[in-house]
């Protein structure tokens, strides 16, 4: 029995060629596509749109949006429209954000367990039909509903996941989310932790952990020679280091290699001082962190991860994105 993949597309490729693959991995039979707001560089929903317009059957999911730069109307707003591009096919996936970047530009992510929770729950009333009112520390609705008036009064079928890296986000996913977004560049024996906290979680809301979805990002590089594919993900990984420490660290990185890292690049970080930083970090973190090598090497990485919790793999291209779709197409983990 094969076994679902999906594909994540953030902002390395031209919106078109997105496109292209989108619809390459739904004839290949992937799940779903799943965009990001990527840094400061691309909205998800322009190309979630996109995507949708141009396929049938696969779905779309943001992986993820910000919980703080949409106010929650407007975010239900948005994805009940998305929704009516793509009934039944659309995931709203929602985060805390992080920093520096957040703070940069005046967020302070202050309190993001209580702010995601309002939120969360705030956007499933609309997106239900319901008319909400809540007077929360973050969330100020009066008697707001989305304000149908051309189309069809219906609950809208958009569940709701929570991407979480700590494990009090984690814990709150399994308390209100109906799925989970697992990070990316974290080990295996991460998820072990993950699951733990989402099982807390769900005890909470008289819930069984096992029915939530976990669908996890997994940086993918595939190429036929080993090294070659090490070195694609290495840029993806020094990145991370030096941008998002804090995934770095609850995979078991090295404080000493993330002190590093840090002292070369941090946000904004130009290419030469990521290619710099790179020759700081060894193939075993990048193997520890990534699906890179040949495709049963990759496979077999991203069998670890579906091993300890994850649903199904969101699989972060590097190198060329329609070997690696072809290396998971009727997969079996």
């Amino acid at each position: 029995m094969t076994s679902p993949a999906a594909i994540y597309l953030q902002d390395a490729h031209p919106i078109k060629e997105g496109m292209d693959y989108t619809k390459y991995a739904e004839e290949k039979g992937f799940e779903a596509v799943w965009q990001a707001d990527s840094r400061l560089v691309r909205d998800a929903i322009v190309p979630m749109s996109a995507f949708a317009a141009v396929t049938d059957t696969i779905k779309i999911g943001s992986g993820v949006v910000d919980c703080w730069t949409r106010n929650p109307a407007r975010l239900a707003a948005t994805f009940s429209t998305l929704d009516d591009l793509a009934p039944g096919r659309v995931i709203l996936g929602i985060g805390a954000w992080w920093d520096p970047l957040a703070a940069k530009v005046g967020v302070s992510r202050a309190k993001p367990l209580r702010a995601m929770r309002e939120i969360i729950t705030a956007v499933r009333g609309l997106l239900a039909n319901e008319t909400v009112t809540m007077n929360g520390e973050f969330v100020h609705l009066d008697g707001v509903e989305l304000d149908y008036v051309y189309q069809e009064r219906r609950p809208k079928e958009v569940p709701i996941y929570l991407g979480a890296t700590g494990m009090q986000m984690m814990e709150l996913a399994g308390e209100i989310a109906d799925g989970v977004v697992l990070n990316y560049l974290v080990s295996p024996d991460y998820n072990k932790t993950a699951i733990e906290a989402l099982a807390k979680g769900a005890d909470k809301a008289g819930r069984k952990w096992e029915d939530i979805d976990r669908p996890q990002l997994v940086v993918c590089s595939v190429h036929e020679d080993r090294q070659t594919a090490f070195d694609m993900a290495r840029l993806m990984v020094t990145q991370y280091l030096g941008q998002q420490p804090h995934i770095m660290k609850a995979s078991g990185v090295p404080q000493s290699l993330l002190d590093k890292v840090g002292e070369v690049l941090t946000w904004p970080a130009t290419h030469e001082q990521v290619v710099a930083a790179s020759k700081l970090v060894p193939d075993e973190i990048v193997q520890m962190l990534t699906a890179s090598g040949t495709p049963d090497d990759a496979r077999a990485k991203v069998r670890e991860y579906m091993k300890d919790g994850a649903t199904c793999p969101i699989l972060y291209p590097l190198g060329d994105v329609k070997a690696m779709i072809d290396a998971f197409s009727g997969w079996t983990a």
